[in-house]
């Protein structure tokens, strides 16, 4: 049993569940629309004020951080109608963070810890949303698997007493991963921006009755990851955004739409020399049982039996200043997943340790075969860049 653990086992920033994340915000809209969550609501944005809209809508905008709003876009549309910060999950990164606004559960219950997460019962470290082992392979029905008995949470959409839509990019609309977390809902694949917002529209118009919409727009978070949210195309991006969300409010008016737009995480830049690749630390890399999972801002280590010494003294001497170290069981205990009944699995999902590197460094270690990918933009760790993003309301 765990002692004396502190309420910030590592620097930084932490989740807020208690009202002030993401997780709370879907226990808002859950509760709005006559289900029930195990997360109290949002404290920006309680049930109540939800509850009225004929149409309730949540737009995600894939790796739009709250501070990089603020700075871009000070006077924009997004910023005029934001009511605060709310925290995303930890790890800070669409493969957790998205489970939670599917599910409305945090990442202690839905048990989806990264990019990589190890599943035991498959012997595998998987890349959970396209599905597919870390070491390539087909996804998860081709390999005859139901991927619903893998994740153990309910999809949101049968959480809730309302009807539901996902409009989703096209090439992602009948993943397995998506089927999996859709629930009852129908699925809108799209093209292109215009046509989110357009079938987003359409599906207003063309039944009157009570909706959830649940739309997600990726662009954003692939710009970042391979020019930068610090690049012009961001910044230009942005407001293409908002010129589009613009059209929509105009196409949508008189529909009596609530229309909420958040986040999954932010972003923080890097450059090559803010890796830590483990090639050039075999000492390090000897000491785990498993290649890193997680993310590279957050890396869960499975260390080998009796390496448990020598994988702390090389972290806290050669990495001493790159990073920091903290057993995996503290984040849990210290409520950096969530709160609540976990994931029967999931501490097998979180290995033994966490590194966090600091300021904008990233670990990496490349299975055989696999080359680099010089990725810019960086996400799943604890800074404020990565795990504050905005809440905006806006009413069509």
């Amino acid at each position: 049993m765990i002692q004396n653990v502190q309420t910030n086992p590592v620097p930084g920033l932490k989740p807020d569940y208690a009202g002030g994340g993401i997780v709370n915000l879907m226990a808002s809209i859950i509760g709005a629309l006559g289900g029930r969550s195990a997360y109290p609501g949002a404290a920006l944005l309680p049930a109540p004020d939800l509850a009225g809209a004929t149409n309730l809508m949540l737009l995600v905008i894939d790796g739009l951080g709250d501070a990089w709003l603020r700075h871009r876009s000070p006077d924009g549309l997004l910023s005029r109608h934001r009511r605060g910060a709310l925290t995303s999950t930890f790890p800070s990164t669409t493969a957790t963070a998205i489970p939670s606004f599917l599910t409305g559960d945090g990442p202690l219950q839905h048990g989806l810890t990264g990019w990589y997460t190890w599943f035991a019962e498959l012997a595998c470290v998987m890349t959970v949303l396209p599905g597919t082992p870390r070491y390539g392979g087909v996804p998860y029905r081709r390999a005859g698997l139901d991927p619903r008995r893998l994740f153990w949470s309910r999809p949101l959409t049968e959480r809730i007493r309302t009807r539901s839509l996902i409009v989703t990019p096209k090439r992602i609309a009948g993943s397995d991963f998506n089927q999996a977390h859709s629930g009852p809902a129908q699925v809108l694949g799209y093209a292109d921006l215009p046509d989110l917002f357009r079938q987003t529209a359409r599906a207003l118009r063309r039944d009157r009755g009570r909706k959830y919409l649940y739309c997600y727009w990726p662009e954003l978070d692939s710009i970042g990851h391979h020019q930068g949210m610090n690049s012009p195309t961001a910044a230009i991006h942005l407001r293409e955004i908002e010129q589009a969300l613009t059209d929509f409010l105009a196409a949508a008016a008189g529909t009596d739409t609530l229309i909420l737009v958040t986040a999954d995480h932010g972003q923080v830049d890097t450059g090559p020399a803010d890796v830590i690749d483990l090639a050039d630390h075999p000492e390090l890399a000897e000491c785990l049982m498993l290649p890193l999972c997680g993310e590279p801002r957050a890396a869960f280590c499975y260390l080998r039996a009796g390496r448990e010494s020598a994988f702390l003294e090389y972290c806290r001497g050669p990495l001493g200043t790159l990073v920091d170290v903290c057993p995996s069981a503290e984040l849990v205990a210290a409520g950096y997943f969530g709160r609540g009944r976990p994931h029967p699995r999931f501490a097998e999902r979180i290995g033994d340790y966490c590194l966090l590197p600091r300021d904008h460094r990233i670990l990496r270690q490349l299975l055989p075969y696999e080359e680099p990918r010089a990725l810019i933009g960086q996400h799943g760790g604890l800074s404020a860049t990565e795990l504050l993003v905005p809440l905006c309301v806006l009413q069509a």
